[in-house]
């Protein structure tokens, strides 16, 4: 069942039907339509057909999990905003999917509100800054956020939305050390120690991106990161 969107369509991929249930619940009380699929097999056909603006993933699925649909879904080019969920025990599953293009995780058990404030967030960094915002260098790499492009000697590179967000908030500010903390708070818009860790695997992904040109992006041992040329 499809509900008619008003701030765009929610996909959400989850087996439990009461946690899939409640996660509906809450996106349509704060205006999202919404689509659920039980299986990862039909979340990945549904994906791709109903061009959702966010989808919510559960990684332990039936029939395809969660982190392959993830990267299928980027090897398609496919750059939707994508939100994982975990169990407690699924770390190593959790940071393959961060690795493969996820753009954050929430862990079993959750409140339904973090859940929606985390995919409104995500939707405002997927939407970029207001027009005119200056377009920002540093060294070979340059990032337009009116348009969300990003070259690095020319060539343009495959970000997802808080890649682009996490490496244009250190560029902006080259040579000020960020702490992860900080930089959860400033790019992801919450705080926690529980969450550092998806700073390392976002930062070690755009450095893989970046090429030649990760020596940028230097990790402050003991405080968090810094880019300078």
């Amino acid at each position: 069942m499809t509900d008619a969107p008003t701030k765009g369509l929610v996909l959400v991929i989850e087996d439990e039907r009461p946690i899939a249930d409640l996660v509906r619940l809450y996106l349509s009380r704060d205006g999202f339509g919404v689509h659920v699929e039980h299986d990862g097999a039909a979340g990945l056909s549904a994906a791709r057909r109903l061009r959702p603006v966010a989808c919510i993933v559960d990684i332990a699925l039936p029939g395809l999990e969660g982190t392959e649909i993830v990267r299928r879904l980027r090897a398609d080019g496919d750059w939707t905003p994508v939100i994982l969920l975990t169990a407690r025990d699924d770390e190593v599953d959790r940071i393959l999917g961060l690795e493969l293009g996820a753009d954050d995780y929430v862990t079993k058990p959750f409140s339904p509100r973090e859940l929606v404030t985390r995919v409104r967030a995500l939707l405002r960094r997927a939407a970029g800054p207001p027009d005119g915002e200056r377009v920002k260098t540093l060294g070979p790499v340059r990032l337009d956020p009116a348009r969300r492009e990003a070259t690095v000697d020319g060539r343009p590179l495959s970000l997802t939305p808080t890649e682009f967000d996490l490496l244009g908030h250190l560029v902006a500010r080259p040579g000020r050390v960020f702490t992860r903390e900080e930089l959860l708070a400033g790019v992801w818009g919450y705080a926690s120690a529980a969450g550092t860790r998806t700073v390392d695997v976002h930062v070690a992904q755009v450095r893989a991106k970046l090429g030649g040109a990760a020596s940028l992006i230097r990790t402050v041992r003991g405080i968090g990161y810094t880019a300078d040329a």
